[in-house]
This record gives C-alpha cells, structure tokens and sequence, in this order.
C-alpha cells in the first residue's frame, strides 16, 4: 500500500488488495467437501446396508444418484386422417384415442398439430385476400 492509499484509509473503490483473488480449494466449502470426499466410500456402504435392510428412504437416495430417471417413450402409432376438413381430421384423431389406437399424449399432440395447422391455413388465407383487395384498389378498380 502506498503512502497515498494510507492517508486515504485504503484501496481505491473497486481495487483489490488480491488481484488473482483466492486459490481454488482453499474456500470453506471446498474444504468441507474434501472432508467429506475422504468418507464417501464408508457412506455409501452405509446406505446400501440400510437399503437392503429395507429403508425406502436409503434406497431412495442411493437409485436417485446412481441411476438415470426412465424417460417416458411412446410407440409411433400410424394414423389414417381423412381427406376432408381439419374438423374431420380432429374427429378421427379422438376416435383413434377413444379406441386405443392413440395414446392420449399422442393424440393430443397431433390434435396441437391440426390447431397450428389451421393458424396457417387462416393466415394464408388472409394474406390471399389483403392482396386480392390491394390489387383492386391500385388496379384500377373504379367503382
């Protein structure tokens, strides 16, 4: 510290006095963890003991962190959409799933996928008509 920083009572603001800050591991935390690192083998054996004595809770902890979770998996299931309207097609999607073609998840996301499809639908059509009227009104379109 410098005889300037002394008279004004420290470091300027946002000046560390350790600027390579403190040394990995050296935290309390860190500590702690080595610490406990050194007895996980011991812990470990402990609650196999207790899982297979019967402690759910144990066993619970143990599958948890030692096993991934199973994702959910559906089977595709073909589906035959009729040719007519998106209602039609909605229709044969819900007595797909009515009669166990579909799984209820599966239904419900092909019944999403006819929502989006009809936004597009709509969307397209709206664009057609804004520019049919456009060209009318600059085509020359008297009345």
């Amino acid at each position: 510290m410098t005889n300037e920083q002394k008279k004004r009572g420290g470091w300027q603001p946002g000046t560390s006095g350790n600027p390579r800050g403190r040394k990995p591991g050296t935290g309390k935390v860190a500590k702690l963890r080595a610490e406990i690192e050194k007895e996980v083998p011991a812990l470990v054996k402990v609650l196999l003991q207790r899982a297979l004595a019967g402690d759910v809770g144990a066993a619970r902890l143990l599958l948890e962190r030692t096993i991934a979770p199973l994702k959910a998996s559906e089977v595709a299931a073909p589906v035959s959409l009729p040719d007519g309207s998106l209602t039609d097609q909605g229709r044969a999607v819900l007595g797909a799933a009515g009669a166990g073609t579909l799984t209820p998840g599966q239904a419900a996301q092909l019944l999403a996928g006819l929502g989006a499809l009809a936004k597009l639908i709509e969307t397209d059509e709206l664009a057609r008509r804004i520019a049919a009227l456009e060209e009318k009104q600059s085509g020359g379109g008297t009345p």
